[in-house]
């Protein structure tokens, strides 16, 4: 599950994890109280106003309505309200949103940290994720931070710095200082980073989180640590035991169509294809989209309807398939292992005939328990269904009914 950055930034400070300050607003109005509030607690005569969607590179994107970035630097209070304004309900597009952009609701009025003092400040990286290959976490690091992140892990792959921790030892004192030794850091401030990345450890463990992301972390003037900006993914599967996080989930951000998936019990993760699949099973799932490929189609879809496939469930996911307008045909793929074929095909057609008027040819393969009867039940059905017994058999469908 993906936060916003102001959420981030306040379960990091829970673990004593050093922050750039800053009150989230969803007006201008609220967004200049947040200013001369930030302004009273800590001084700072200039204003960062961040747009907060889940998406990277705002820095670098665009508010098609305005022209305006989405991180913007306010200098001085009276501009707070305009440069809000400006971002605050338009569509935001990155790199990572599309060409379609995501909505900004809320924008965070942060503090300005890049105040002149005995030295330059200086940007750095850090991530923490699950390394699969090693089954270890490992802290990624770079002195190369800021927003060309990716093209320094393209061009400049030496200049980032990787530390594997043993999950039952944890984060050891000899590999915070490895990795502030890495950064080219001296004196306070590595000290600071060696506090900055136990912290950040400590509250990556503790909140079951599989992914942190501080880009930048940066070195004041003063020599202090900070994470100016925060990304967090929480593991879904860890929610049960984290019920304050599972509510800081903002389904605005989210597809309407994983949502509605969601709440019938589905895994749907929508694609750009023209070829809608419905299995049961992650594996069949990959090679489902495989075939569709080989076919000359390109799924529309991921959707997983588990291994009890049911009228009830076929039927949900018929509904979720049919409201993406590029679906020419859908393919359901099912193996008979728990649930036998014929139960599946049963309620295959009769989700068809609840959905009603369905605009786009159907194939149906079935393999497993009972699965010549579920042939049959599909053939013998009367409505627009085809039946596939092996895998090319789907796939020469999907080119017919494609052609």
């Amino acid at each position: 599950m993906n936060i916003h950055e102001y959420q981030a930034k306040d379960i990091l400070k829970k673990y004593g994890v050093a922050v750039q300050r800053g009150i989230v607003a969803d007006t201008p109005d609220k967004a200049l109280d947040a200013a001369k509030e930030l302004q009273a607690e800590t001084g700072t005569k200039w204003f960062v106003v961040k747009s907060q969607i889940h998406a990277g590179g705002r820095g670098k994107g665009t508010v098609k309505e305005t022209g305006s970035k989405g991180v913007v630097l306010a200098k001085g209070i009276h501009e707070v309200s305009d440069k809000a304004k400006a971002i605050l309900g338009g569509t935001l597009v990155t790199i990572q949103t599309g060409p379609a952009g995501k909505k900004v609701n809320k924008v965070l009025i942060a503090e300005d940290v890049y105040y002149p003092g005995e030295s330059e400040p200086k940007e750095y990286y850090m991530s923490i994720l699950l390394d699969r290959s090693t089954s270890k976490p490992v802290i990624m690091a770079s002195s190369e931070g800021g927003m060309n992140i990716e093209e320094v892990a393209a061009t400049h792959p030496e200049k980032i710095v990787k530390e594997w921790i043993e999950p039952s030892i944890g984060l050891q004192p000899y590999q915070a200082r490895k990795i502030a030794f890495a950064l080219g850091l001296e004196g306070n401030a590595f000290k600071e980073m060696v506090k900055f990345t136990t912290a950040l450890y400590n509250a990556y463990v503790s909140i079951d989180a599989s992914m942190f992301e501080i880009n930048p972390v940066l070195k004041t003037s003063d020599n202090k640590v900070i994470a100016v900006d925060g990304k967090v993914n929480l593991d879904d599967n860890a929610l049960y035991r984290h019920k304050d996080l599972a509510e800081l989930r903002d389904i605005s951000e989210e597809d309407p169509l994983e949502v509605e998936a969601g709440k019938s019990g589905l895994n749907y993760v929508k694609l750009d294809g023209n070829v809608g699949c419905m299995v049961n099973g992650a594996g069949l799932a990959m090679a489902t989209m495989d075939i569709i490929k080989l076919s000359g189609g390109e799924p529309a879809n991921f959707l997983d309807v588990g291994g009890g496939a049911n009228a009830e469930t076929v039927e949900a996911g018929f509904r979720i398939i049919l409201k993406d307008p590029n679906v020419k045909a859908i393919l359901i793929n099912i193996f008979g292992g728990i649930v036998r074929c014929d139960r599946v095909a049963s309620g295959v057609v009769e989700a068809y005939k609840k959905v009603g008027n369905i605009p786009v040819p159907i194939i149906v393969r079935l393999q497993g328990t009972n699965a010549e009867e579920g042939a049959k039940i599909i053939e013998q059905s009367g409505l627009k269904v085809f039946s596939a017994i092996l895998l090319k058999d789907a796939a020469q469908k999907i080119k017919e009914v494609l052609a």
